[in-house]
């Protein structure tokens, strides 16, 4: 339950100030007008002194300790499963109300993991920590789930297309310098990936279990799962780590229990909150990563019957995995506790 009510103009923290979903997060309070009272910047030892600015004023980056978190209203955190599984506790006991960006507490049954436009009555039930999910599943549900509402999904098959970004600001680097050395005629080199991301594709995203998945492909089932309160949905991905800076895409075959068109499929999306149907192919408007980054709302596009399925739909979904897929979801579920 909630612990009493919250203070309307909130002491809100930001864990991993620094990193790049830090940085969005702290934009996205200022361009969201959420009414901070005060805001603290937390990050590692190395971090101290830098300065930040939050609505024109130089903010200064404090060290994170376990005794960050006196007085502080809202913690948003985006530093690894490691630093959320050391400290968010210690904020949760502290009185803090914790969302996490990371995987540390999302399939935690006394965690809600929430996606504001698909169940935020999953908000009251928190006992100080509250879970943002996977950017690739938040951007495929914010498509898939609409659906679902209106004819039942059974089981998805998808690929993902996702950006560099998503792994942090040395691959966003990486790209960049190989793209370099390439036109310059030098062998690229790498550090992030095992292999070169310029000009190519890997069909890897985080480390393989022993089933030949890896852990970001049983997200999507698992997540879904829980956030669409659907237990048996069945969810069969491919992620795959494509050379584009910024926001992921995804290609869905979805089968459904009941009878579906592209034109019912259209109607339900273009009434749904955060997505936008782009679908007019006669004159290549369809979302596009390039013009999806930066913005709020999700595109959905190529919806069509899917041949190979009964009941089948077919659609690509783009989002920006910096914004829906962590920092606005995050300010997004804030909101949702004031």
């Amino acid at each position: 339950m909630l612990a009493g009510p919250m203070n309307r103009n909130p002491h809100v923290a930001v864990v991993g100030a620094t990193g790049a979903v830090g940085i969005e997060m702290i934009e996205t309070l200022e361009k969201r007008h959420f009414p901070v009272g005060q805001l603290t910047l937390l990050a590692s030892a190395r971090s101290v002194g830098k300065k930040l600015t939050f609505r024109g004023t130089p903010v200064a980056v404090k060290e994170l300790t376990a005794a960050s978190f006196a007085g502080i209203d809202i913690a948003l955190f985006s530093a690894g499963g490691g630093i959320s599984r050391e400290f968010a506790p210690l904020a949760a006991q502290a009185g803090c109300t914790v969302i996490d960006n990371s995987s540390a507490f999302r399939m935690d049954d006394h965690v809600p993991l929430v996606v504001p436009e698909i169940n935020p009555e999953d908000v009251r039930s928190h006992r100080g920590i509250i879970a943002n999910p996977n950017c690739t599943t938040a951007i495929t549900l914010m498509a898939l789930h609409p659906l679902h509402k209106a004819f039942g999904v059974k089981r998805v098959i998808a690929s993902s297309y996702q950006a560099v970004s998503g792994t942090g600001a040395k691959a966003i680097e990486e790209l960049e310098r190989q793209v370099r050395q390439i036109a310059a005629g030098e062998t690229p080199t790498r550090e992030v990936y095992p292999h070169q991301i310029a000009f190519n594709v890997l069909p890897h995203v985080d480390s393989f279990l022993p089933d030949g998945y890896t852990k970001e492909e049983m997200k999507l089932q698992n997540e879904g799962r829980k956030i669409m309160h659907h237990p048996t949905l069945r969810a069969s991905i491919t992620c795959v780590r494509v050379p584009v800076y910024r926001a992921h895409s995804v290609a869905v075959s979805a089968e459904f229990e009941r009878p579906i068109t592209a034109e019912a499929a259209r109607e339900v999306l273009g009434r749904s909150p955060g997505i936008d149907v782009v679908d007019n192919p006669a004159k290549n408007e369809y979302p596009l990563p390039l013009y999806v980054s930066g913005k709020y709302n999700c595109q959905v596009g190529r919806i069509r019957q899917d041949c190979a399925l009964d009941n089948g739909l077919a659609f690509w979904v783009a989002g920006d995995q910096l914004l829906k897929g962590a920092a606005l979801n995050a300010v997004q579920i804030a909101e949702l506790l004031i």
